[in-house]
């Protein structure tokens, strides 16, 4: 069946889909499965929603594509409209297409104003695939290219779960891990940091969510070795965590922010948003990324219909309500079996780790195959972290429009799953 195509992250699914409308997919059997990963984790308003539809209909027959340098209504209207949802000084946006490439312009808009070329990210990072993001992403892919490009730095992901740093009560110290991961950072540089480019959680990093406060410590680490903060929100942009951005919970504003899939709601749309000092400091000092489709009316049209459907119908909001769902029974699944080690996350961008044990914390990757396939079976379909060793984290991101039935449906389909796996109610805790 798939024997035509290159293989670029594993095996290929089982079914072929063939249609999707809301929060399903159908495959060419007809059968309807549950969508909990929303896409790649990018169709925050479903599939096939309706205001997406028209919109790209008409924007493909009125105007789709120009000479990149010039602009159009929707683009100025765009960028108008997002920095409205921002800190005053996060005013500026380049629109682009995916988040690699919106994380690219981050970065050398990064290097052009500081004059440093040193970045700096986590070791569960997941930026992108082209040079300068795969080069910041340390999940993954990174044996087997050749040398990845010069100053890439690493900081140790603040994994409560699993970082060795802990009070003498247990509790998790990040404040030490981040400072210690801060002296590595000195001792790794040559002097020339540009900045320091995170996620606010870590999505293919395991669903890791930042502490509260960690931020703010970040955000001072930087200032102090004259580094720029660079937050990718590809995955919680616009609504997903329960706020517009995940980076309001801390009240702490990034020098640059990337966007991607949430702002496109499953297309190819992306921005990159800065202050207007670095937009007037790399202007003058020559700043290039001419692409071919940056600035694109379709995908600023794409982008304005998923902004207004959020305000309008009062998505934020309704991902806080359905996150807090969402955790009430990710919770009790993890007080009902001792292999559900760890529920983490915001919103509706959660993760749920399988374990051997609790008392280990021994990840259980085969497991957590076992399960993906029985929910695939019963028709619902949620994401397992496909990296060594997070072969037991699933990644839980449905449509912010999924109805409350829907999402109950799919949690009962993982409970049943883990169950069957397990072998039934004597496995439970």
């Amino acid at each position: 069946m798939t024997e035509h195509l290159i293989r670029y992250g594993g095996g290929f699914g089982p079914r072929v889909i063939e249609r999707a409308a809301g929060a399903y997919v159908y495959d060419t059997e007809g059968r309807a499965i549950l969508d909990f990963t929303s896409g790649q984790m990018s169709a925050v308003l479903g599939h096939a929603h309706p205001d997406i539809v028209a919109t790209v209909s008409r924007q493909v027959a009125e105007l789709d594509h120009l000479f990149s340098g010039m602009v159009s209504p929707p683009l100025l209207e765009l960028g108008g409209r997002l920095a409205e949802t921002l800190p005053p000084q996060l005013s500026k946006m380049m629109l682009l297409t995916t988040g690699a490439e919106s994380n690219e312009a981050a970065i050398k808009l990064a290097k052009l104003f500081t004059g440093g070329f040193e970045i700096v990210s986590f070791d569960r990072s997941w930026h992108g695939m082209t040079a300068g993001a795969s080069a910041a992403t340390y999940s993954a892919g990174r044996r087997g290219y050749g040398p990845a490009i010069p100053g890439n730095l690493v900081l140790p992901t603040p994994h409560a779960y699993r970082s060795p740093f802990r009070h003498p009560d247990g509790s998790y110290d990040w404040e030490a891990e981040l400072d210690y991961g801060f002296g590595l950072v000195d001792q790794q540089s040559s002097g020339s940091l540009a900045a320091c480019l995170v996620e606010p959680i870590l999505s293919s990093g395991g669903i890791v969510d930042l502490p509260l406060g960690y931020l703010a410590r970040l955000r001072e680490h930087c200032d102090r070795r004259g580094m720029l903060l660079i937050l990718d929100e590809a995955q919680t942009g616009l609504g997903r965590t329960g706020t517009m951005y995940a980076f309001e919970r801390d009240g702490v504003a990034p020098d640059i922010l990337t966007l991607s899939k949430t702002l496109g709601a499953g297309l190819p749309v992306a921005a990159t948003i800065t202050t207007p000092e670095i937009e007037q400091a790399c202007f003058d000092r020559g700043f290039l990324f001419f692409t071919t489709h940056v600035s694109d009316p379709l995908a600023a049209a794409v982008g304005l219909t998923v902004l207004d459907v959020i305000r309008r119908d009062d998505l934020v909001a309704r991902a806080a309500k359905l996150g807090a769902l969402l955790r009430e029974r990710l919770e009790a699944l993890e007080s009902s079996y001792d292999v559900v080690g760890d529920v983490r996350g915001r919103g509706l961008l959660q993760g749920l780790e399988l374990v051997t044990d609790k008392a280990s914390k021994t990840p259980a990757d085969g497991l957590g195959q076992e399960i993906t396939r029985r929910c695939l079976e019963a028709g619902l379909h949620l994401n397992i972290v496909q990296l060594p060793g997070m072969g037991g984290i699933f990644r839980l991101a449905p449509p912010l429009t999924i109805g409350e039935d829907e999402l109950h449906a799919g949690l009962d389909i993982l409970d049943a799953a883990i169950g069957g796996a397990l072998g039934g109610a004597s496995t439970r805790a």
